[in-house]
C-alpha cells in the first residue's frame, strides 16, 4: 500500500500543474482580449479621460498657459511687461497652491466628480418630473402641494 501512495501524490501534483497551466492560459487569454478591446475602443473613441485629479491638473495647466499668453493692447509697452510679469507670478502661485492638494488627495477629486454626477442626475430627475406635471393635460388642478393652503383663482 505504501507504493500506491506516491503514485497518487504524483498524479495529484500533475493534475494540479495542469490546472495551474489552464488557469494561466485562461488569465493570459483574458488579458489579451482586454488589451485588444481597450485598443479598439481607444481607436474608435479616442483616449479615455483620466482621473478627476489628472483632468483638474490639465485644466489648471491650460488656464495657466492661456493667462500667461495674454497680451494687453490697452496698456503701453512698459505697463504691459509689468502686467505680464504679475500675471505670470499669480499663475505660478496658483499652480503651486493647487499641485500639492492634487498630489495628496487624488481620490477626493474622483469622489467629488462622482458626487457631482449624482447631483446632476437627481436634478434632471426632479426637473423631468416637474415638466411632466406642468405639461399634463388631464384637467386636474395644478396645485399638488402638501401644505394647508387654499386655491386662489386669478380670473
Amino acid at each position: 500500500m505504501s507504493e500506491e501512495r506516491p503514485t497518487s501524490d504524483a498524479a495529484q501534483e500533475e493534475a494540479d500543474e495542469v490546472r495551474a497551466t489552464d488557469a494561466d492560459a485562461w488569465a493570459k487569454a483574458c488579458a489579451e482580449d482586454l488589451a485588444a478591446e481597450k485598443a479598439r475602443r481607444r481607436t474608435q473613441y479616442g483616449t479615455p479621460p483620466g482621473s478627476a485629479a489628472e483632468e483638474l491638473r490639465k485644466l489648471v495647466d491650460a488656464v495657466a498657459d492661456k493667462l500667461s499668453g495674454l497680451q494687453s493692447p490697452v496698456l503701453g509697452a512698459v505697463a504691459s511687461g509689468t502686467a505680464q510679469q504679475m500675471v505670470n507670478q499669480v499663475v505660478q502661485q496658483a499652480k503651486a497652491a493647487v499641485e500639492p492638494v492634487i498630489e495628496r488627495n487624488p481620490a477626493v477629486f474622483d469622489h467629488l466628480a462622482a458626487a457631482g454626477s449624482e447631483l446632476l442626475a437627481a436634478y434632471r430627475s426632479a426637473v423631468e418630473a416637474q415638466e411632466r406635471r406642468w405639461t399634463a393635460r388631464d384637467g386636474r388642478p395644478r396645485d399638488e402641494g402638501t401644505g394647508p393652503g387654499e386655491h386662489i383663482d386669478l380670473d
